[in-house]
């Protein structure tokens, strides 16, 4: 409450000064820059950075390319200062010139863009920014640089101390809600009934991430069923009512079913990792009778694996050729996938386990989800029957274990060596030249 009484306090403040500053004359968006850099005085900073946001937000997107550009031509930094710095540490390689050696080292971007988050509404002005930079990095790789900058800063200003853990329920503003119907990645969510019922039944939980930054705006959420079993398909989940689960004492496995991120412009910032083990901790504390965590997941990855070239695939094992080719000519209809159960799992797990990009899983739910520690449990065709299941998978999910006992050994082994940990129950699966 005290935050958003300084952050009005601030916008109050901004629209109040602004008049005194504006010029007749337009101004453009590097005048503006280049007097946000040489401001010393406090408000006007915070007014000056307003209006640069606001001009941003009023370019073409020809226009917003060619800012980018100059960012990454212009605001780098300087490289005599560098060339003076290295000289004194290298002579003496004393921690002061060390440390004056990394300032100089930083982008003047950087300094821009702290300059620009000190006026209200600004982060989420920089999100957007940073969501508008990622879609023209394809064709202009030279802006990498730039994206990077974004990263660091953002990796800085989202911190795990910044995030407040919020349980999403019917009691929750609508602004949110509304937010939590659109931002739905994995399960479409219908309508408002169906929102309903993923929330407010007695088994049935939502947490979502919030930054103090962005109000109302969530920055991740995961959905969790409460039931007695680990499940083997996600109807049982989105097509029951939840009134008839488990009794709560009788609360066995909680299912993170999906999990959305929900800020483009927050791209490679984690929070899932931080979000899985805290929604843990707060189930475990409400329902001591729950002692198995799992997921229901999608396989998005795996349709175009099976599909891909076999140009692409030249040093692939000719059993795994094989397996593919087996699995692309089974029919969609439900009956030839029940009767291919086998050897669609037999497939799915050589994927999940066997293809890489680098050294890590080519499936992306399988990066984050083994990143975070978790193990490779179960395989379910027609676990998703919808169109997107039969689509991206074939209807087939998976289950990844969160196992307490072993999630940091996991992580390590992953982040380490890229070791896909699974069950043993899987192991019949193993083609061993994949």
């Amino acid at each position: 409450m005290a935050l958003k009484k300084f952050q009005d306090f601030l916008s109050a403040l901004v629209s109040r000064q602004r008049s005194l500053f504006a010029s007749s004359d337009k101004v453009s968006i590097d005048e503006l820059i280049d007097r946000l850099m040489g401001t010393l005085g406090e408000v006007s900073g915070i007014v000056t950075a307003r209006q640069v946001l606001d001009s941003y937000n009023e370019l073409s997107d020809g226009e917003k390319l060619e800012f980018f550009k100059s960012l990454e031509q212009n605001f780098n930094a300087n490289q005599a200062g560098i060339r003076r710095a290295f000289e004194a540490y290298d002579k003496n390689p004393a921690s002061s010139n060390l440390n004056i050696l990394s300032k100089v080292t930083e982008p003047l971007r950087h300094e821009l863009l702290r300059r620009l988050n000190q006026t209200p509404g600004a982060t989420h002005d920089l999100v957007a920014m940073r969501t508008d930079l990622l879609g023209l990095l394809e064709a202009h790789p030279q802006l990498i640089a730039v994206d990077e900058d974004f990263v660091r800063l953002f990796t800085s200003w989202f911190g795990r101390g910044f995030l407040q853990l919020q349980t999403i329920d019917w009691s929750t503003s609508a602004a949110i809600l509304e937010r939590i119907i659109r931002y739905e990645a994995v399960h479409e969510i219908k309508d408002w009934n169906d929102l309903r019922s993923r929330i407010e039944p007695p088994n049935r939980r939502c947490f979502a991430y919030f930054h103090p930054a962005l109000v109302d705006e969530p920055l991740i959420f995961v959905e969790v069923a409460l039931v007695d079993q680990v499940p083997r398909s996600i109807a049982s989940i989105l097509e029951s009512d939840g009134i008839e689960g488990p009794l709560e004492s009788k609360y066995k496995t909680a299912v993170f079913y999906s999990i959305s991120n929900c800020q483009p412009g927050l791209k490679n910032i984690s929070f899932g990792n931080f979000l899985i083990k805290q929604v843990v901790q707060e189930l475990q504390s409400e329902f001591p009778s729950i002692k198995t965590f799992v997921t229901l997941s999608p396989i998005p990855g795996f349709s175009r694996w099976l599909e891909s070239d076999k140009e692409l695939d030249a040093e692939i094992a000719p059993e795994i050729e094989e397996l593919k080719t087996s699995i692309l000519s089974i029919s969609d209809a439900e009956e030839a996938i029940e009767a291919s159960g086998s050897i669609l799992k037999k497939g799915v797990f050589n994927y999940l386990v066997g293809a890489k990009k680098g050294k890590y899983p080519l499936d992306p739910v399988a990066r984050f989800h083994l990143g975070n520690g978790a193990s490779l449990y179960q395989i379910h065709p027609l676990a998703d029957r919808s169109e997107k299941g039969r689509l991206q998978s074939l209807t087939v999910m998976v289950n990844y274990l969160y196992d307490l006992r072993n999630i940091e050994s996991h992580h390590e082994s992953y982040a380490t060596d890229g070791v896909v940990h699974f069950s043993d129950k899987l192991k019949s699966y193993i083609i061993k030249s994949m």
